[in-house]
């Protein structure tokens, strides 16, 4: 899942409006930060594979080290803590906290059984919808980000906030990211060790650089230079 994970921060900003967007955001994204950064490292694998569908291309052959269940949770504690330093405020530290933890337990019904209970350990989540329903799977995430989309749009109205700019530009996010668009796809048929490398630095900045976009969409309509805590 890739702008499912954006989406569910959208539903949580409007959720709780006095949370700010960085952190819900970028938490949204802690997992495969960290992951793409683990990748170039050689740490965590990934194999290019163009029959990988719906966009990613790439089989994920270990990726323990930040999506099992244990390191997933490490991960989200830590920037959780970060958050807990820099805004003072332990109920920002939560929802940063779940807003990550959300990420892993919304990978579990697209990814082929790939997410480990911890590192190296035999015992694996994953429903494989990916596998099982190919390009319909993308469309199965656009319904979820729809649905998450439609009660933060009208949750934010109430609070007079309109979404229309995060709306569109998640639906471009989605678009880029289809089955037909993905850059991942191009990656994926690049010689080793270039495709997992552009791999990996792709996954990073896609998690960094689209939430920053987001909150600064926030902080444009607040007309807030302290964007960071909008």
């Amino acid at each position: 899942m890739y702008f499912g994970h954006f989406a569910v921060a959208t539903a949580l900003k409007a959720h709780k409006p006095d949370v700010p967007a960085l952190p819900l955001f970028i938490g949204a994204g802690v997992i495969d930060i960290v992951n793409g950064l683990i990748i170039v490292g050689g740490a965590d694998i990934v194999r290019g594979n163009v029959n990988t569908l719906p966009y990613l291309y790439f089989d994920l052959v270990f990726i323990d080290w930040d999506h099992s269940l244990l390191m997933a949770a490490v991960w989200s504690a830590l920037f959780a803590w970060i958050c807990k330093a820099f805004y003072q405020s332990g109920k920002i530290a939560w929802f940063a906290f779940l807003c990550s933890m959300l990420h892993w337990l919304a990978d579990v019904p697209v990814h082929n059984a790939d997410l480990a209970l911890y590192p190296y350990s035999n015992i694996k989540f994953g429903w494989g919808w990916w596998a099982k329903y190919g390009e319909w799977s993308w469309g199965i995430e656009v319904a979820f980000m729809a649905v998450l989309l439609t009660y933060a749009w009208v949750k934010s109205a109430k609070n007079g906030v309109d979404l229309k700019w995060q709306t569109l530009f998640l639906i471009l996010t989605a678009l880029n990211m289809s089955p037909w668009l993905s850059p991942m796809k191009h990656v994926a048929t690049l010689p080793e060790p270039w495709a997992h490398l552009i791999h990996g630095f792709l996954v990073t900045v896609g998690y960094v650089i689209p939430p920053l976009i987001l909150v600064w969409l926030y902080a444009r309509q607040r007309k807030d230079m302290k964007w960071y805590l909008v």
